[in-house]
Order: structure tokens, then C-alpha cells, then sequence
């Protein structure tokens, strides 16, 4: 008789155990948004553009493979536009190639939410992949300028790389001043962006919108992996410094 009570303390300690470990588990499970561009079009060119897959994906399996879970999403929901550019053989990575042969990543992104169901309560920190492409959608896009400051203003770190920081540029601080102003912010350099010969299709350039909404630009060399974190912001400078942002944003959350 005393060895079946004995049995049952242990069970019931076990299984306590196991109720503890999963509420632990449960505490320390991160849920990250990624936003990624909607729009297709380079300006007048006639040429296509979108979201620079590295960017996506990079990051996408950096924070997969630690177990945190990642919802997509876009302003027009569904699959993203891909600059083809970001598909050529000379800039894919282990991070691509993988992509393109998983089903199941292929089945979240070819069907992102819509920015106008996302509630930021849902997630514990946002980051933007870039492209071209968010130069002419997500800067002005208003779920996004409101999902960003709602993020920021609840202390939530707010993750962007190369040209996603576009999406910054109507965002306000509390203090209803730039977002950006008075905070050291990186981005796809005006040297870059002459060097891809875009500099007169785009509609502005990532470096001069930073400066002149009064953020303080900094930058490593031309296409060198460089990120700048200052509070919540975190800000990488073209798709070689994509893993740097995810592991900051990462490191940020832990």
C-alpha cells in the first residue's frame, strides 16, 4: 500500500514537473510578423520588381530554426511579388535554395495575411525584408505606418533591412515627431542604389529620407554587412547584413 501511494506522489510530481516545463516553454515561445512588399512595379521601366528573396529567407530560417514562429504578411495579402534580379543564380544562398524546395514555406508564402487582419497584440516584435518594392507600397501604406507605431509604442522591437526602412517614412513617435528623428538608422546607400542604376527611377532614396525626416544615417562600406540598433529600431544596410538584423532582433527578444 505504501509503495502505491509512493508510485502515485511520484506520478503526480512528474506530471507537475511536465505542467511547469510546458508553462515555461509556453512563456519563452516567440512569435515574430514579417511584412513584406505587394508591389511589382520598378517605377516606369516596364520592368518587374517586389521583395529581394534573400532578405525573406535569410532571416526567415535564422528564426525558424530557433523555434520562434513567423506569420507573413503583405498589404494586399497572398503571394508577394519576387524581384526576378533576387533570383538569379549569382546572389542565391544556402537560405534560398531551401526556400524554394519547402513546401511548407512555400505554402506561407504564397498566402500572406492581409496587413489590414493583423493585431500587433498577436506578436512579440515585426521585421521588414526589403526590395524595391517598398519604396512605393509599404511607405505610405497605413496598416503598416499604424502596425509599426503601435509595436514601437507598446515596446516591441521593429526589425528593417536595405529598403524596407521606406516603410518608416511616415511613421510618427508618440511624441508626434519622425519615428526615425534624433536615432541612428541604416539603409540601402545612395552609393548602392547608383551602383544598380536606379537612382532616378525610384521614388526617393532610402539614405536621403532618413536624413531629412532628422535621423542620424549610418553606414558601413558599400554592400558590407551593417546593422545599427538604437531602442526598438533595428536597421540593416543592404541584403549582405540581412542575418545580422535577424540575430540582433533575436538577441533584442532574449
Amino acid at each position: 500500500m505504501k509503495r502505491m501511494f509512493n508510485l502515485k506522489i511520484a506520478l503526480l510530481s512528474l506530471l507537475s514537473f511536465g505542467a511547469i516545463e510546458s508553462i515555461a516553454q509556453q512563456a519563452n515561445h516567440l512569435k515574430v510578423l514579417f511584412v513584406v512588399t505587394s508591389h511589382n512595379q520598378l517605377g516606369n521601366t516596364g520592368e518587374k520588381t517586389g521583395l529581394w528573396i534573400e532578405e525573406f529567407a535569410t532571416p526567415y530560417y535564422y528564426m525558424l530554426n530557433r523555434d520562434v514562429e513567423i506569420v507573413v504578411a503583405s498589404p494586399r495579402g497572398g503571394r508577394p511579388p519576387i524581384d526576378p534580379k533576387s533570383e538569379n543564380e549569382a546572389y542565391q544562398t544556402e537560405a534560398t535554395h531551401r526556400f524554394y524546395s519547402d513546401e511548407d514555406a512555400q505554402a506561407v508564402f504564397n498566402n500572406t495575411v492581409s496587413l489590414a487582419h493583423v493585431d500587433h497584440e498577436e506578436f512579440d516584435a515585426v521585421f521588414y525584408p526589403g526590395g524595391h518594392g517598398p519604396l512605393w507600397d509599404l511607405s505610405q501604406d497605413r496598416n503598416s505606418i499604424e502596425l509599426i507605431e503601435a509595436f514601437y509604442e507598446n515596446d516591441k522591437p521593429i526589425a528593417f533591412v536595405c529598403h524596407a526602412p521606406a516603410a518608416l517614412k511616415n511613421v510618427m513617435a508618440p511624441n508626434n515627431q519622425p519615428l526615425v528623428r534624433g536615432k541612428k538608422v541604416t539603409g540601402f546607400t545612395n552609393g548602392e542604389e547608383a551602383a544598380v542604376q536606379l537612382t532616378e527611377v525610384v521614388p526617393f532614396l532610402v539614405e536621403d529620407m532618413i536624413r531629412n525626416l532628422g535621423g542620424t544615417y549610418v553606414s558601413g562600406d558599400d554592400w558590407s554587412s551593417f546593422a545599427v540598433e538604437d531602442g526598438l529600431l533595428i536597421t540593416g544596410q543592404n541584403p549582405q547584413s540581412s542575418a545580422l538584423v535577424a540575430e540582433m532582433l533575436l538577441k533584442r527578444l532574449n
